[in-house]
C-alpha cells in the first residue's frame, strides 16, 4: 500500500516527550515567578523598584532554563524513544521476512509480559501455525498430484497395451478402464467437497445428528454386512446448526471407515450421540488392529493410511477422515481420535448445541 512519506514513530515520540518537558518547565518557571512576586510572606520584603530587578534577573536564568530542557528532552526523548520502539522493530523485521516466505523466523522476545511482548507472542504463534498449514498445503498438493497422476498413467498403460495387442480382450479392458476411472472420479470429487468445506460456502440450517447417524448406518448396512460387522446406532436426539449434505458426509464416512477398517471377522461398529450442556457430540468406535498414537495423529492429514487399509481391500481414497477433519472445523466443532485399548478407533465430533 503506497503512502505518503511522513514523520517516524521514534521522531513524534521525541518531539512529544520534549514538548511536555518544556510545558511543564514553563509552568514550573510562572509559578516560581508569580510565587516571588506576587505572593506575600515571612522574611521577604520587596522595595518599590525590586519588581523590575527581579524581572532582569530571572528572565536569563528562565531561558538558560528552558534551552536546557528543550536539549535534554530532545536527546533523553530519542534515546527513550529507542529504547521503546525496540521491540516494535524487531517484530517489523520478522513481518517483512515472513511477507518474503520465510515463515521459520520467530521473534522470541525476552523481558516481562507487555504490550509489545504480547504482540510477538502472538505474531510467533501465527507464524508456527501459518508455517503448518503451508507444509500441509505443500504435502497435499504433491500427493494430490501423485494420487490423480496414478490413475491417469493406468488408463494410458492399458490403452496403449491395447493398441499394441490385437488380441486383447476389450470387455477385460473396458472393465479395467472403468473401475480406474471410477477411483479418479471418486477422488476429484472428494477434492471438491474438500475444497468446498474449506471455504465454509454453505448456509446452516437445523440439523439432528441423530438422524444422520440412523441414515449413514442404513445407507452402510450391506457394506457392514459383506465385512462380517455388526452396526449399532444409539443415542438422543442431537440438535445443531450447519450444512445437512456435508454432515451427512461427516458421519458417513466415520461409519464407512470404521466397517472398513475392522477385523477380518466378527467386528463391531457403534454409533453412538448425546448432548451435553453446550454442545453435542458423535462417537462412532470400532473394533480392530491396535493402532501407535503416532500413527492415529496422522489420519487426519489427506491421503494417509493406516497400515490396516492394506489388506482391507477397500483402499479408498485416502480424504475419508480429512474431510470428516475440515467439516469439522467449517462447523465450528472439534475432532478427537482415540486408539481404543483393545485394538480399533474411537471417533468423537463435538458440535454446537442449537437450541429449536
Amino acid at each position: 500500500m503506497d503512502r505518503e512519506p511522513g514523520l517516524s514513530v521514534r521522531l513524534r515520540l521525541t518531539l512529544s516527550y520534549t514538548g511536555f518537558l518544556l510545558l511543564a518547565g514553563c509552568i514550573m518557571l510562572v509559578a516560581g515567578w508569580f510565587f516571588l512576586t506576587r505572593v506575600r510572606h515571612v522574611g521577604i520584603v520587596f522595595a518599590p523598584g525590586y519588581r523590575l530587578s527581579v524581572v532582569r534577573d530571572f528572565a536569563p536564568v528562565g531561558g538558560l532554563t528552558l534551552l536546557f530542557l528543550l536539549v535534554f528532552g530532545l536527546v533523553g526523548g530519542w534515546f527513550l524513544a529507542s529504547r521503546m520502539l525496540a521491540p516494535l522493530n524487531r517484530i517489523t523485521h520478522a513481518t517483512r521476512l515472513a511477507a518474503n516466505g520465510s515463515l521459520s523466523h520467530r521473534i522470541r522476545l525476552p523481558g516481562r509480559a507487555d504490550e509489545f511482548r504480547e504482540l510477538a507472542d502472538a505474531f510467533d504463534t501465527m507464524l508456527v501455525r501459518l508455517e503448518a498449514h503451508v507444509a500441509a498445503q505443500r504435502r497435499f498438493a504433491a500427493n494430490a498430484s501423485h494420487e490423480l497422476r496414478t490413475p491417469l498413467a493406468v488408463s494410458k498403460s492399458l490403452i496403449d497395451v491395447a493398441r499394441t495387442d490385437p488380441h486383447h480382450d476389450p470387455r477385460a479392458l473396458l472393465d479395467r478402464l472403468h473401475t480406474v476411472n471410477t477411483r479418479a472420479i471418486a477422488l476429484t470429487e472428494a477434492l471438491l467437497l474438500l475444497a468446498r468445506a474449506e471455504q465454509k460456502t454453505f448456509t446452516p440450517e437445523p440439523v439432528d445428528l441423530s438422524l444422520l447417524a440412523e441414515e449413514a448406518a442404513e445407507t452402510l448396512l450391506p457394506l457392514a454386512e459383506r465385512h462380517g460387522v455388526t452396526l449399532e446406532t444409539t443415542g438422543d436426539i442431537t440438535p445443531t446448526t450447519g450444512s445437512p449434505a456435508l454432515l451427512l458426509q461427516l458421519v458417513t464416512n466415520l461409519v464407512q471407515n470404521a466397517i472398513v477398517h475392522n477385523l477380518p471377522a466378527h467386528g463391531s461398529v457403534r454409533v453412538h450421540t448425546a448432548v451435553r450442556p453446550r454442545t453435542v457430540v458423535l462417537t462412532v468406535e470400532n473394533t480392530g488392529e491396535r493402532l501407535a498414537p503416532g500413527l492415529v495423529a496422522t489420519l487426519t492429514e489427506p491421503f494417509q493410511r493406516g497400515t490396516e487399509r492394506v489388506h482391507s481391500g477397500h483402499p479408498g481414497v485416502g480424504l475419508g477422515l480429512a474431510l470428516v477433519a475440515t467439516i469439522t472445523q467449517a462447523h465450528d466443532g472439534t475432532l478427537t481420535l482415540t486408539p481404543r485399548p483393545a485394538g480399533g478407533l474411537r471417533v468423537t465430533v463435538e458440535l454446537p448445541f442449537s437450541a429449536r
